[in-house]
Parts: structure tokens; C-alpha cells; sequence
């Protein structure tokens, strides 16, 4: 579908084609559409911009890859389509490995997702190879089979567009967990070492960014970051930033805020 320039939610709706491409490609799945509409319904209410807490959250994941032993960044098809380039970048700037890993997963389509991630620079993708296949405990869906090499074995795990079960099973058997979801109130939030709540296609990059400027700090400046966040404390912040914003615009702001939209889509 050709996207006009000057329509004024052009950029969505061009996010929206490159998932629906991907599906066609078999690296989204066809429930990973409804996810996407699930996070940028999400988006809306924090503005579809990165908050000031988001950035405080996204200081705090990266300070926790930096000092990690074995961070390992765990890629679905989502991610894949959305962000492919950036998430190689990302991982090549922390020295985490990718791991491909699918709810609807079947070997042929792990294997394009792989692909995908190893035309956009990654030189090597776990989570394939059924040699070095294990199970997560507790987990009965296909998610629980992880690379034995990559997240069975990490510490730190960055976990994008999850699923809630999937993470609280990787906290319970002793991993952190880094969480980006749009959705302050879901299991995968809420069972977070640190989550993010903010559009994964702002994450990525920013945290980019942050990497690069904290990757020389001292491990101790970096932990004292990681100690001094709270993840609960965090989310009801943004709760609250959510709240304040939905009460603004229905004190009579609404004006207001669809000119805004008009002219920053535009």
C-alpha cells in the first residue's frame, strides 16, 4: 500500500505495512499483528513520544547490561520486522548475543528470522540450532525452549514485546529480566527486573545512544544506577504520567492536542 506523505498518521501506518509485510514474509506471525494494534493503542496514552521516566528506565536496562556477566537480547518476529538494524547495533555496542525466540514457533520460521536479523549486520543469531536446545521449567508452550549457549545460560536477558508467563518462568529461575512493553500493567511489566514502557522503535534507538555515552563509566557508577531503581516505583510513575495526561486532556484540552498530533504526523 503506497502511504501518502501528507496523511497525517503516515509514519503509523507505514510501521503498520512493514509488520503486515513481515507477516507475508512468515516473520510476524498473524497474532503478532494484534499485538502491535494491542502497543500502539498503549502508545497513544503516553503520547507516542518517549517519557521522561522512559528515559530514566532505559538508563537504568543499559546500566544493568553493561555490568551483566552474560546479557543476551531475545528477538521475536515482531522485533525483527520493527527494528531489525537497530537491535544488531544495540547488541554489538553491549556485546550481548541475539536469540531468536517464538511463541508460534516452527524451525522453518525461526530460520528466517534469523535471516532477517543476519542481512541487518548480526554475525551470529542463537536460539536455531536444536543441538543446543533446553527447556525453561514451568513452561508448557513453545516459548520454553531456549539456547543453552545464550539465555539458559545468561544473567541478563532483554526481553522485547514478551510474554508475561515467559518471564515471570525466567525470573523465577534466577534471571533478570529487561522488559519493553507499552503496557505498564501486563505480567511482563510487572515481573520485570526493569521494564521500559515505552514503543520499542524509540527504545532501541535511544538506548543506543545511552550505551554509547555510558559504556566507559566505572562498573561502580553503573551499579549504583541499577541499585538505586526502583521497578514498581517506576511503574506507578508512569501510571501517574499516564493518569495526569488522560485528565489534562479531558479538562478541555482536546484542541489542543489534535492540531499537535496533525502537525508533528505531518
Amino acid at each position: 500500500m503506497e502511504i501518502p506523505e501528507d496523511h497525517p498518521r503516515a509514519k503509523s501506518l507505514k510501521i503498520r505495512e512493514k509488520i503486515i509485510e513481515g507477516m507475508h514474509k512468515n516473520i510476524v506471525a498473524e497474532a503478532g499483528l494484534i499485538a502491535h494494534g494491542r502497543g500502539e493503542a498503549f502508545d497513544y496514552l503516553i503520547g507516542e513520544k518517549t517519557p521522561n521516566i522512559a528515559l530514566r528506565q532505559e538508563e537504568a536496562a543499559v546500566a544493568l547490561l553493561l555490568t551483566a556477566k552474560h546479557p543476551v537480547i531475545s528477538v521475536n518476529g515482531n522485533v525483527a520486522v520493527l527494528c531489525n538494524t537497530e537491535i544488531v547495533q544495540f547488541s554489538n555496542i553491549i556485546q550481548a548475543p541475539l536469540e531468536v525466540n517464538l511463541f508460534y514457533r516452527r524451525q522453518e520460521r525461526g530460520k528466517i528470522v534469523e535471516s532477517e536479523l543476519k542481512k541487518a549486520g548480526a554475525k551470529e543469531v542463537l536460539g536455531t540450532d536444536p543441538d543446543f536446545f533446553e527447556i525453561i521449567p514451568e513452561l508448557s508452550h513453545l516459548r520454553r525452549i531456549v539456547d543453552k549457549r545464550g539465555i539458559y545460560a545468561a544473567d541478563v536477558v532483554l526481553v522485547a514485546l514478551e510474554d508475561g508467563d515467559r518471564t515471570m518462568a525466567l525470573r523465577k529461575i534466577g534471571k533478570e529480566v529487561i522488559a519493553i512493553d507499552l503496557n505498564p500493567l501486563s505480567r511482563t511489566a510487572l515481573w520485570g527486573t526493569i521494564t521500559i514502557v515505552n514503543n520499542v522503535i524509540r527504545a532501541i534507538p535511544e538506548m543506543i545512544e545511552l550505551a554509547k555515552k555510558m559504556k566507559d563509566e566505572s562498573k561502580e557508577k553503573l551499579r549504583a544506577i541499577v541499585k538505586n531503581f526502583d521497578n514498581y516505583e517506576s511503574l506507578r510513575t508512569t501510571i501517574a504520567y499516564i493518569n495526569r495526561r488522560l485528565f489534562e486532556l479531558a479538562k478541555g484540552k482536546l484542541e489542543n492536542y489534535a492540531n499537535h498530533n496533525a502537525e508533528v504526523e505531518k
